[in-house]
């Protein structure tokens, strides 16, 4: 067994990004879905406000029954602080209120799983989008926070992989005549020609135990490497000289057994003199009804 290359990501790939920080630059301005910790020094003693409030669809959030609701979408984060004393002054003498922001909506859009588009993209949403073909994890990270950068104080995420789709390698399964079937797995590096072959459950009834790998070539090269497998060594005797490693684009070739081809290649050959000879009989048969039905009727 051997470590792959480093991993890059290519389309239908999913990455796992999580946001280590993510501070909007100012002025920072209230969306909805954000979440805003409100502090207020003299609020009433039974509903004290030192809490995060969400912002409702609307743009407005609920300071609680006694205080009602206050529109803050739209404003920068001190003229949301403006407005809410300005509210809580109806009420309240002379508050002293304190603003922050707790969770912006726009992370939300970062965090999560990202599916890399067939352009090559992944989509985060407000911040855009950003190019990650060909890339290594690290480099999606620095490319990632590149973009998430021009609406972003020094942001720092986290890229992995949700899932590989991208690298595959191949089972193709003669059918004794009747056709090939053709499997695509995905691969993560450590498959082997047993974890293939237990893929399909086991070799089929039409198949031998004549099996091999195709490997093409790699660029610069001229031909593909053959690498014959031993099944009854893997099986039987659990030596592991011929459970090769699998590679993305390997392809694992499962030879069809010799005498369910024959067989297969005569019924082919036969079956039309057998459905000529039946309609032949049919037609016969019919006839010799026919006369023996008109005899007995005269």
């Amino acid at each position: 067994m051997m470590s792959l290359p480093r991993y890059t990501i290519e389309p239908p790939d999913i990455l796992m990004l999580q946001a280590v920080k993510v501070v909007p630059k100012p002025p920072y301005v209230v969306e909805p879905f954000d979440g805003l910790l409100i502090r207020a020094a003299g609020a009433l003693p039974d509903q004290p406000i030192a809490d995060a409030f969400f912002v409702d669809p609307e743009g407005m959030i609920d300071l609680g029954p006694s205080y009602g609701k206050v529109k803050v979408v739209g404003l920068t984060i001190d003229g949301a602080k403006d407005a809410i004393r300005k509210q809580l002054s109806t009420i309240l003498e002379e508050p002293e209120v304190s603003v922050s922001l707790a969770v912006s909506s726009g992370s939300q859009q970062i965090v999560g799983e990202h599916l890399v588009g067939p352009d090559g993209y992944v989509n985060l949403g407000t911040y855009g989008s950003v190019y990650v073909t060909g890339l290594t994890l690290e480099e999606a990270k620095v490319a990632i926070e590149k973009q998430l950068s021009l609406k972003l104080e020094d942001p720092e995420v986290i890229v992995d992989m949700f899932s590989y789709n991208s690298k595959k390698y191949y089972i193709i399964t003669q059918g004794g005549g009747f056709g090939d079937n053709v499997v695509p797995v995905p691969i993560t590096g450590n498959e082997t020609i047993l974890d293939a072959i237990a893929t399909l459950g086991g070799i089929s009834q039409v198949s031998s135990t004549k099996i091999w790998i195709a490997r093409p070539a790699r660029n610069g090269q001229s031909c593909e490497q053959i690498l014959p497998v031993n099944w009854k060594d893997i099986s039987s005797g659990a030596l592991t000289a011929t459970n090769y490693q699998i590679l993305p684009g390997d392809r694992v070739f499962i030879a069809e057994d010799s005498l369910i081809r024959l067989d297969a290649v005569v019924s082919k050959l036969t079956r039309p003199f057998e459905r000529v000879f039946g309609f032949a009989s049919l037609g016969v048969a019919t006839v010799d009804r026919t006369v023996n039905f008109t005899q007995i009727s005269n």
